[in-house]
Formats: structure tokens, sequence, C-alpha cells
């Protein structure tokens, strides 16, 4: 199986530049009339008179726009497949290591170029602040109402879809005891071993990273602050890296501990057999940070028809049953535990952890991103 780079990594300034200047110089505008501005203005199927329609508009549109969705994160390959076989549209997925960050830069520089992205997949709180920006459309998917109320904006601008807890991966070949708790990772014996899988002011994986390590020491949702503290100590103690965390420096052996996504090193956990990792995940009960990835359709999609028909077949139960099987835990899990349509054999194989998930509100979520732009690059430089 081949190994791609997180979908958190963060491209060099010069790149990213280079890259948004290409794309806006080198592709036609595009305008929607008729069918398509229908399908732009639509918030629900109903909109186009129903599913049936919705496909037949999307099929006519034949393509459809991604951004940063690896095909190793939670499963996507098997989305993506599944979504082109059952309606014969073709996905095209640009930068698919790039950040939350990347892909809001992604929309607001192709405003009106036909390759800009249909849909994104944000970080929750990138998903908060593309919707206060005005660049997502409001759309309801046919499972919209057993959203939990907590986990979807109330204009259907963004909703959650998949997610899991921060959690501590290690490589129990490389190191003697793996840590389990955030406070451990203090320890003189991880000295230049912990690592973030992105910066978290642009990564939505790395923002949950910090958040947890708030709690583990005393902050709240409301306090991101003693997360910033925790890392200032890492570094200062020799034992936090600057490497970006992947597949790939895991296996080189230069980030044997890597706090990131449940679903991500329980992913991990699989491909590393057979390449000499043996790599554990545990959920630190002194960080119990569950979050999110949300949804959303970009306001201005040159494909709006297909943006909107991928949002119906990520929440539908084939959709669900897919994250789940990507060691994620799908949005939808309560109403399909409720109507059994829940695959019960991926469930059991999820990290385990105890009570119940609690979620920072969308001004708790703005609040931390501004508290860790101002200090993230002072907490872990020099």
């Amino acid at each position: 199986m081949n190994v791609s780079l997180p979908r958190t990594t963060v491209l060099a300034g010069s790149l990213v530049a280079a890259a948004l200047t290409l794309s806006a110089c080198g592709a036609a505008p595009t305008t929607q009339s008729g069918a398509g501005a229908k399908a732009a203005s639509a918030t629900s199927a109903k909109d186009l008179g129903g599913m049936a329609a919705l496909v037949d508009a999307a099929k006519k549109e034949g393509t459809l726009n991604a951004i940063a969705v690896p095909r190793d994160w939670a499963n996507y390959g098997a989305l993506i497949d599944g979504f082109t076989k059952k309606y014969g549209i073709k996905v095209k997925v640009e930068n698919p290591d790039g950040s939350s960050q990347d892909e809001i830069n992604a929309v607001t520089s192709r405003k009106g170029q036909d390759r800009a992205p249909d849909v994104l997949d944000l970080g929750s709180s990138f998903a908060v602040s593309a919707a206060q920006q005005g660049l997502l459309a409001p759309y309801k998917v046919a499972s919209y109402d057993a959203i939990p109320q907590q986990q979807k904006d109330t204009q259907a601008r963004w909703y959650n879809d998949y997610g899991g807890y921060i959690s501590i991966g290690c490589d129990a070949k490389r190191v003697k005891k793996c840590p389990e708790t955030f406070a451990e990772l203090l320890k003189p014996q991880y000295k230049g071993q912990v690592a973030l899988n992105g910066n978290p002011t642009k990564s939505g994986s790395a923002f949950g990273g910090v958040y947890a390590a708030s709690l583990a020491n005393g902050g709240s949702f409301d306090d991101i602050q003693p997360g910033l503290d925790f890392f200032a100590k890492l570094k200062k103690n020799g034992n936090y890296t600057p490497v970006e965390s992947t597949p790939a420096t895991v296996e080189k052996g230069e980030t044997p501990i890597s706090i990131d996504w449940d679903y991500l090193n329980a992913g991990y956990a699989d491909e590393f057999k057979g390449k000499g990792v043996d790599w554990k995940v545990t959920v630190p009960k002194d960080g119990k940070y569950s979050q999110y990835y949300s949804q959303a359709v970009n306001k201005d999609a040159p494909h709006p028809a297909a943006a909107r028909l991928w949002q119906e077949y990520l929440y539908s139960t084939e959709g669900q049953n897919l994250w789940l099987n990507g060691h994620a835990r799908p949005a939808l899990t309560a109403a399909m535990e409720k109507d059994g349509s829940l695959d019960k054999a991926a469930a059991a194989k999820l990290p385990k952890v105890s009570g119940t998930p609690t979620f920072p509100s969308e001004a708790q979520q703005s609040k931390a991103k501004q508290v860790l732009g101002q200090g993230w690059g002072k907490a872990v430089s020099g």
C-alpha cells in the first residue's frame, strides 16, 4: 500500500503563492446559467426536484473538484472510488496533502475559476472561519436533521462528518516505554521524539493537539493558553521536534511519537505492519479532546450539482460506514445505531474511550485560533 503524506502538511509559502498565482492566471472564469444556476442556489435536493434530478444534473457536470483529501486519510480513497463507481463522476483531487487553511486560500484566490474547489473538508474551527467569511453555500443533505445539533451550523453552511479523539501514536520498537498521557511526554527519555503532524495555526489536527494539551494542563474550551505553555515547555526541555509527523518520518525514526487523531494513528498501525514499526495508539486520559472534520460546499462551486451530490453520498449509510472502516467515527453514528445500519464489526475496532464527547463552540474555537495565531511561533521558536 502506498502511503502519502498527511493532508495537514503545510507547503512552503513560496510554493503555495506560486501555485495560487498560476491557478488564478491559467484558468478561465466560469459563470453559472440555467441548470447550473439552479443547482448553485439549491439548499436541498428538493429545490432541484428531488434526488433523481440532482443525480442527473451532477452527471451532466461530470466532474467534482476536491482538495486536500489524501486517499489514505480516514478511507477517502474508498469514498472517492465509491462515488465515481456509483455516479460516473470523476473526482479531481488537488493538493491532497494540503491543510485546511490551504483549502480556504484556494477558494478565495480562485473565485470564478473553473479550477476552484467544489467542496471542502475542513477542521471544524476552519469551517467556522470559512462561514464567517461568506465562502460557503447553505445546503441540507437528506440526513441533516439526524446530525447532532452541536455538530452543525444552524444555516447548514457546514456540518460535521467524521472525527475522533486526539491520540498519542508511538513506535514501540524505538521507544522503550510508550507514553500514554500528556504529562508523560515531558519525561527526559522522550528527548527529540514528540511531534505534531502540522502547524496548529493551519492544521485542524495540530490545532486539536494543542487543545487537548490545554485540557490536560488545567485549561478549558475557553482557555487554550495552557496548551501553548505545554508545547513551549516541551520545546524548552528538548522533547518537541519541529519535524511534522508523517508515515514517512515515522518509518525513518524521525518522529517516533506523534500526537494526531486516533483514526489516523490507528490507520497507520495497519499500514506499518510488516514495515518494522510496532505502532501503538492511546487516547490520553488527561487530555481527552474529540473533534470532527466538517464538510461544506463552496458558494461559487464550478460544479454545484456534483458538489451537492457529493455531500449526499458522504452522509448516506454507505458513506458513513466507509468512514467507520477508516477508523473514524461518523457524525451519524447514534442515528445509525438506532436504525441498525451501523457497521458493528468496524465500530468494534475503534480505539477505546469512555464518557460522552463534548465540543467547543464556534466562539470558543475562534478565540482559540486567535490565541494560537498570536502565540504559537513564540512558543516553539528558538
